[in-house]
């Protein structure tokens, strides 16, 4: 069989010739910034721009699984806000550190699971699901803090906030998403686990009949969705010094367009987290570029919803593009 009529070799090319887009892509930008934007690669811009971009990288890691197994989460942003507003009140009620963010975790858990249980068990469309827990969980946390916000924190989490790894310039709060995602790398790409993941989004009628509990790997997922926003929230709690219900608003935007821009197919069943972590590095960039040249978050926000719609559009011509050369193989197999 050639490779344009095996549908593995098809796929493997797609995602291939993506990431190999991407790389080029960030490659472009960053020669771009380093010619036209001054300072651009000094170690404190850099440091500053992986600092910046911390809480994104956390919640695109079980974005990518929920998309891949056909499913999506709107809520991370305001699960994010709700707990660091949870762990800002922790931490003034005279709770220690490590208790608050124990907790903290678990509320997102928690938060996790009743996206989970309304998905699997009420069967309602997560697109729609959280597109209402966004709402509710945002609104919660302006009911437990109104628009004020906790500000005095204890030293061991505003230094994790602001201080870098000892003799590198590399931030702290990144820390954590540099051990996260190769855990879950291995976790989408080697296990048992993953492997319902991909089979779920794949085609849920084949994957029910194969004996996987669709419901159980898709509950699974909100809660892990929900305990990493958490995390996120944590760590965007220690870099800003500030705990409030409009933390990080607008944010789930970043991280969809990173998981779609990174390859991952928005019908599900598709998607790696190397092209992931390269466009999660290419919006970093551009979003640092346009920040230094004082452009605001409106209009970055603007160039951030292109790359969405591109990504889009550029996957989707692909495909048509791979589906006809595979027709072309076919007939000249069939005519040979």
């Amino acid at each position: 069989m050639s490779a344009l009529t095996d549908p593995k070799s098809t796929r493997r090319m797609r995602v291939d010739s993506w990431d190999l887009l991407l790389a080029v892509l960030t490659l472009g930008v960053l020669v771009y910034g380093a010619v036209t934007t001054p300072n651009f690669l000094s170690a404190f811009n850099l440091s500053q721009l992986a600092a910046g971009v911390a809480e994104k990288a956390l919640l695109v890691l079980p974005m990518v699984l929920l998309i891949i197994a056909r499913e999506i989460d709107l809520s991370v942003a305001s699960i994010l806000a709700l707990c660091s507003v949870v762990l800002g009140l922790l931490v003034q009620a005279g709770l220690p550190l490590i208790a608050a963010i124990l907790l903290s975790l678990c509320f997102g858990a928690l938060l996790g699971a009743v996206n989970g249980v309304l998905v699997t068990w009420a069967g309602l469309p997560s697109l729609v699901v959280t597109l209402g827990t966004m709402a509710l969980f945002r609104g919660v946390g302006y009911v437990l803090l109104g628009t004020g916000s906790v500000n005095i924190f204890p030293d061991a989490l505003t230094n994790f906030g602001i201080d870098d790894v000892p003799g590198t310039r590399i931030p702290q709060v990144i820390v954590p998403f540099l051990i996260l995602f190769p855990l879950f790398a291995v976790a989408l790409g080697a296990t048992p686990f993953g492997r319902r993941v991909y089979a779920v989004g794949g085609s849920p009628a084949a994957a029910l009949y194969s004996g996987i509990d669709i419901a159980r790997v898709r509950f699974a997922l909100f809660v892990l969705s929900g305990t990493v926003s958490a995390l996120a929230g944590i760590v965007y709690t220690a870099r800003l010094a500030n705990a409030r219900a409009n933390n990080a608003l607008g944010m789930e935007l970043d991280v969809i367009t990173i998981a779609l821009l990174g390859g991952v197919s928005v019908w599900g069943g598709k998607g790696r987290l190397t092209g992931v972590l390269l466009a999660l590095v290419l919006v970093a960039l551009i979003r640092n570029i346009l920040g230094i040249n004082q452009i605001g978050g409106d209009a970055q926000g603007m160039v951030v919803g292109l790359l969405l719609i591109g990504s889009l559009l550029v996957s989707n011509s692909t495909g048509f593009l791979v589906g006809w050369l595979r027709n072309i193989g076919a007939i000249q197999r069939s005519g040979g």
